[in-house]
């Protein structure tokens, strides 16, 4: 069952909840934010379904919800926010201002996160960065989920990539991708509504192919496109692992307690000043690109779906069982 609410009061119930879990205000309001986010552009894989798992891991003790993330410069061009255990949306609140100034001030920056329990969406805080007119990378690990290609055990996280662009008179171009062949959190959405996934998605535990998003949770999911899609994720253990002085997939969760929660890792984001790069010049030849695919038929640039709900959103329609288990939680 589903009732349908306001944005206000999906953030005020998130926000209490996590208070009740043990989590100081400033890094309630920041996951409360990022999960209304993600509700009102229709990512609901990162919405308000993720609220129990940040909620299990404040109250197992894994991540530390009134921890102050301690950021310092690398370099001039490298910041590092240690979030110490924290929300990973409180600390890049904290830091991504720290990183738009960087960027602009050298040209190309990097923000170097460790420790920080990250459960939502990536297109949220490179979206930080086109807004201030600059371009935004970003990618992250997270508990072994994919089996490389050709394999049966499940090694890495899935991994997402996110990039966006930023654009003069009209919303960036952003994507948000797993390099799984589909997010976790939707097989998850899946295996609660008894829904099938599409062939090719997931493997069971004896590495055959499965369409059961149960066996899939079970067993693996496999990486988007092949080789391909397997390398990009190696690429990504990498960079948000070793690169960051952070833990592999495999190795974060030796040391994970089992809750369903996001474990404390890394994340590597990259801001890109075009201005600089282009000598001012590259609206014109993007534009020109961009313009050009959407006078495509049936094409969509990334990020216009998302954008196009964010300007007709309403009310939400949430799922009414966790809602009043959220509701008593809050103590609301």
């Amino acid at each position: 069952m589903k009732q349908e609410i306001s944005f206000s009061e999906l953030h005020a119930v998130t926000r209490a909840a996590l208070i009740a879990a043990g989590a100081s205000e400033a890094a309630a309001k920041s996951v409360a934010n990022s999960i209304t986010n993600a509700e009102r552009d229709g990512s609901v894989s990162h919405g308000f379904f993720r609220l129990p798992g940040y909620i299990a891991s404040l109250e197992s003790g894994k991540v530390n919800g009134c921890s102050e993330p301690e950021i310092s410069a690398m370099s001039a061009g490298v910041i590092c926010c240690d979030a110490k255990r924290g929300l990973a949306p409180y600390a890049l609140d904290c830091a991504l201002p720290l990183l738009i100034k960087a960027t602009k001030a050298s040209g190309i920056a990097a923000l170097v996160v460790r420790n920080s329990a990250h459960f939502s969406s990536l297109w949220q805080e490179v979206e930080v960065l086109s807004d201030a007119g600059l371009v935004g990378i970003a990618c992250t690990t997270y508990l072994p989920a994919v089996a490389p290609f050709g394999a049966k055990e499940k090694l890495f996280g899935t991994n997402p990539l996110a990039f966006a662009w930023p654009r003069p008179d009209a919303p960036p171009l952003v994507f948000d991708m797993a390099t799984a062949a589909k997010a976790l959190g939707d097989v998850q959405l899946a295996a609660q509504h008894g829904e099938s996934l599409a062939p090719g998605i997931g493997q069971d535990k004896f590495g055959m192919p499965s369409v059961d998003p149960q066996e899939v949770l079970e067993g693996s999911l496999l990486p988007f496109g092949g080789y391909k899609g397997a390398a990009l994720s190696l690429m990504i253990e990498l960079l948000a692992g070793a690169l960051l002085g952070q833990k592999s997939s495999i190795s974060t969760a030796e040391g994970d307690n089992g809750d369903g929660g996001p474990p404390p890792r890394g994340e590597l984001i990259i801001g890109i000043d075009p201005d600089l790069f282009s000598g001012g010049i590259w609206r014109e030849e993007a534009e020109k690109l961009l313009m050009k695919l959407k006078s495509q038929q049936g094409l969509r640039l990334p990020g216009e779906r998302r954008h196009a709900r964010r300007m007709n959103a309403g009310k939400v329609s949430i799922d009414s069982e966790l809602m009043a288990k959220m509701r008593q939680r809050a103590g609301l």
